[in-house]
């Protein structure tokens, strides 16, 4: 008998990516894919399942499917159609705490997958140059998506706890891009302007949604040699990118903002239906984030297929021109840098190795 692998938030892009790509390994007899809401894109030959996964009826789901391994793809920070913040956190908090409750019942499952995010490490002025996974946060989340992913990421733990037979992997995705992929950050860098914090150039890190897509298939089976697949990992692209890199990479110019002024611009995008500037959000913007790959790499055996500026440049690629062409942006940015202080500013071909 091959694997049965539950796949939650299925109605979303990369979970009904990941199922379409599942059920094509061998080793898979059959997935199913659990939503609260009818996906609008095709999931070739899973089994849809409505369900809530804040109902206690998900553990039903579970039992009747004979249900081995939990892809628990469902924490997100944006909603899906009507409810707001109020639903995401229901789904986040309330619905894993369920999803983890049915898998302590059943005695098949053997394997948890979570997606998580590097947000539980928060973003803050002291922070350390780089994050691994057992580095502590200096300023725990307040709110919004990254407080979700911290408390879930509790939840989790106590499972594995209880359950020791059980194989628990938490990935911890850095922000993803890639053509078709929505989130409060892609819809920050599709603005025509960026509104940018003065005096901060934050050190942003992107995994390509094709990575997420594969590090997830990786995990939901059984370990290769010479690698271990549970546990926590920072999943992340190669190297580093600035923010003024990548608005001029977009074409786009930036209006640096008093940090105080800040919070009144994000309001006002949020009123007229933009983007969802949240103060975790401004403070990636501020502060930026930066995590460590080598247990990614070194124990669980993936090395993401692009960079962090590559992932970058495929999302550029899917959007539209910007105000200002990039060549253009960058060397007048370049030129006014270096008449204020001559060669104190390096060029932006310096940056690209980063």
């Amino acid at each position: 008998m091959g694997k049965v692998v539950l796949v939650t938030g299925a109605a979303r892009h990369l979970g009904g990516r990941f199922v379409r790509r599942i059920q094509r390994d061998p080793e898979v007899e059959r997935v199913v894919a659990v939503d609260a809401v009818e996906p609008a894109h095709p999931l070739g030959a899973a089994d849809f399942v409505r369900a809530d996964i804040r109902r206690p009826a998900i553990a039903k789901v579970l039992a009747e499917h004979e249900v081995d391994t939990v892809v628990h793809l469902d924490v997100t920070g944006t909603a899906l159609g009507a409810g707001g913040r109020t639903a995401v956190k229901e789904t986040n908090v309330i619905g894993t705490m369920q999803l983890l409750g049915a898998c302590q019942q059943s005695p098949r499952v053997g394997r948890l997958v979570v997606k998580s995010s590097t947000t539980v490490y928060g973003s803050a002025p002291r922070d350390p140059a780089v994050f691994t996974e057992t580095t502590p946060a200096k300023s725990l989340p307040s709110g919004g998506f990254a407080k979700d992913a911290v408390e879930v990421e509790g939840y989790v733990r106590g499972f594995a706890r209880r359950r020791p037979d059980v194989a628990v992997c938490v990935l911890r995705f850095a922000n993803i891009l890639g053509p078709r992929v929505r989130s409060p950050l892609t819809e920050y860098l599709s603005l025509p302007v960026l509104p940018t914090v003065l005096g901060y150039d934050p050190r942003l890190q992107f995994v390509h949604e094709d990575d997420v897509i594969d590090v997830l298939r990786l995990v939901a089976h059984e370990p290769r040699r010479a690698s271990l697949n549970s546990g926590t990992f920072n999943v992340a692209g190669d190297g580093v990118l600035l923010l003024s890199q990548c608005a001029r990479r977009l074409g786009r110019p930036t209006v640096p903002v008093l940090l105080p002024a800040v919070t009144w611009v994000g309001s006002a995008l949020r009123t007229v239906g933009l983007t969802d500037f949240a103060p975790e959000q401004i403070r990636l913007l501020t502060h930026g984030r930066v995590v460590s790959t080598v247990q990614l790499r070194e124990v669980l055996g993936f090395r993401p297929r692009y960079s962090t500026a590559e992932a970058f440049e495929d999302f550029v690629a899917s959007r539209g021109p910007g105000l200002l062409p990039p060549e253009r942006l960058a060397g007048a940015v370049d030129r006014l840098a270096d008449r204020i202080a001559p060669g104190a500013v390096p060029s932006r071909d310096s940056y690209d190795g980063a």
